[in-house]
């Protein structure tokens, strides 16, 4: 049988690191596959705007791609990835979307406020929020994990999402969307990650409490948790043999991509999921299979 094209750039991926946080698209060899050419927007999202938290590379950019092929507006948060956030606007320009750029630190509050005070400036409005950044920090150590850390993790990861909701929330209506970016270790673990994982397990829990507190306004909230993906946090987190392996004990016995994750996003903040709130979409190449 052929090899498909996620198949073929897996195979294409030599061991490599970055050793910084955030990673840097730019610099990943080869880079992610971010824009499926084969997808074809059916104008979905049509005068739509959306917030991307992370929008700058991996999982956010492709989501902002596709967002923009159906038809939204798009603003994209970022920490000081400034190359790849350039990258990212002009992405989504080609497709006809307006895209702005907002370069700030989620894990304080008073950032996240004045982020929405900024979209709604540009745009008007605010449809959905994409809540997708987020850090990881290995320790095999369980007991290496620092305070510093342990508050780092939790304050990008989970804080950053009750700031950004509270704040986006005033400004959303009937049918509007929150996505939250979750991940298959808040379903079955990870020892290495265990404050990671602890963060992202909050993020189901938060998913599925804030779609109940939600119901009655018309908001829908709803999560995506995605396996092993070939994103600039990988380069950026492990040492270069285990980016090497990344992804091959997997039942597909390989790595994601993240325009295999846009549609999921798409889906989500659609009329298309008009009945689902408080879910968790999980593309993870069978690496967790959910009860």
């Amino acid at each position: 049988m052929a090899k498909d094209k996620y198949e073929k750039i897996d195979e294409a991926i030599d061991p490599q690191e970055q050793g910084r946080q955030p990673g840097l698209e730019e610099k990943m060899d080869p880079e992610p596959i971010y824009d499926d050419k084969d997808y074809k927007g059916a104008d979905k999202l049509k005068g739509k705007t959306a917030l991307i938290t992370g929008g700058d590379s991996g999982i956010g950019r492709a989501v902002a791609v596709a967002f923009a092929k159906e038809g939204a507006n798009v603003a994209i948060a970022y920490l000081d990835e400034h190359d790849d956030a350039e990258e990212t606007v002009k992405a989504v320009e080609s497709y006809g979307g307006k895209c702005i750029k907002l370069a700030t630190d989620i894990s304080q509050v008073e950032n996240c406020n004045q982020l929405i005070v900024d979209v709604i400036g540009e745009f008007g409005e605010l449809n959905i929020l994409v809540n997708n950044a987020g850090k990881q920090f290995p320790q095999d150590d369980f007991l290496n994990i620092s305070q510093d850390q342990l508050r780092e993790t939790f304050e990008t990861n989970i804080f950053s999402m009750f700031y950004l909701t509270q704040a986006a929330i005033p400004h959303l209506q009937k049918g509007d969307s929150i996505i939250n970016t979750s991940s298959v270790t808040a379903y079955r673990g990870s020892p290495s990650l265990i404050d990671y994982s602890a963060t992202k397990g909050a993020i189901t829990a938060f998913t599925r409490s804030l779609a109940s507190n939600l119901i009655d306004s018309g908001i829908r909230v709803n999560s995506v948790a995605p396996g092993p993906i070939w994103t600039p946090l990988i380069p950026a987190t492990f040492d270069a043999e285990k980016v090497g392996e990344h992804g091959g004990d997997t039942p597909m016995e390989r790595r994601g991509q993240p325009a295999e994750l846009a549609p999921a996003y798409v889906y989500l903040a659609a009329k298309d999921s008009s009945y689902v709130t408080g879910e968790t979409i999980h593309v993870n190449g069978g690496d967790f299979i959910s009860s």
